[in-house]
């Protein structure tokens, strides 16, 4: 049987303010500790799904749908892979996180959309793909017993940049090529590793300079696309945000985590950060880690509220 999704929960929202440290130690090929690498995540084996789904006519414009055992209606999480926004790097490797969420009685839909290097990709047609993409659930409802009064997106690295803004689209202005009318309600954010301002230094320059290349040119030159694409610009999203973080993340710095949580705060919106210590930037989006504990729970006690 599927277990449920309201078993076993925590509140994330009953303190002000909650950080949680998680220790936990890795054993990877008999060495001890040893914090996962690029190569450890494009390695562990990706998932089946029960269905993929074109969400338009592009071949990167699809889903992958899985379904839990029994009887609907399932709360829903759309899930967002990372991979630098980058063409090399597809939704195959955050399958297996797909998979455990599935098992514990959310459906999900993961999103493929198309990204720098792809035709197409960049500004503005990547966050357009995951806006269609998200909104596709709508007609997906009429085929599955999926509950959209319940819906969270999760999302890892410039995933979980992807998953917060897709949280913020109400906040866009009519004129904006982002703008959707009645984009899909998105109940909560959790944002593995995400990045939440696009116009730092640091990720201006990561990743051989992605994100100029993604939005078109750099904060100083195209500030009205950062100013409608980084969700760091759009609080408050008026959703609540769990924030889950490796200490030892080399790519995205736990300072920039910390300092998106402290504006999402100030804006009013109710946003915690989890700081698992001794683990990087990969630990968080394999269920096989201790880490996917806190990212079940995450995602139960946003459903739950």
């Amino acid at each position: 049987m599927t277990k449920s999704v309201f078993s076993g929960g925590i509140c994330f929202f009953c303190k002000t303010v909650l950080i949680i440290t998680v220790a936990f130690f890795l054993q990877a090929s008999g060495k001890g500790k040893q914090i996962m690498t690029v190569e450890d995540l494009l390695a562990v084996p990706p998932t089946p799904a029960d269905h993929v789904i074109f969400y338009g006519g592009d071949s990167l414009q699809f889903g992958q749908l899985r379904m839990p055992e029994g009887d609907g209606l399932f709360p829903v999480v759309v899930i967002i892979h990372g991979g630098c926004w980058l063409a090399q790097y597809d939704l195959q490797h955050i399958s297996p996180l797909a998979t455990a969420l599935t098992q514990e009685g959310f459906a999900t839909w993961s999103l493929e959309y198309r990204r720098v290097g792809n035709a197409g990709g960049g500004w503005p047609e990547t966050f357009r793909d995951v806006a269609r993409g998200a909104d596709f659930l709508q007609k997906l409802e009429h085929e599955f017993p999926l509950d959209l009064s319940r819906v969270i997106a999760i999302g890892h690295s410039a995933g979980g940049h992807l998953a917060l803004w897709l949280a913020s689209r109400p906040k866009l202005p009519q004129h904006s090529l982002l703008h959707t009318e009645s984009p899909l309600p998105i109940q909560g954010v959790v944002s593995l590793a995400g990045i939440g301002d696009l116009s730092l230094p640091e990720y201006q320059e990561i990743c051989g300079r992605v994100v100029p290349r993604m939005m078109g040119g750099t904060p100083e030159e195209v500030p009205e696309r950062y100013a409608q694409g980084s969700p760091i610009e759009l609080l408050p999203l008026n959703v609540p945000q769990v924030l889950i973080q490796g200490a030892l993340d080399q790519t995205v710095s736990p300072t920039s985590a910390r300092d998106y949580f402290t504006a999402a705060r100030k804006s009013g919106d109710k946003t915690e950060l989890i700081v698992i210590r001794e683990a990087g930037h990969y630990e968080v989006v394999i269920p096989t880690t201790p880490a996917y504990e806190k990212v079940r729970e995450a995602a139960v006690s946003l459903m739950e509220r």
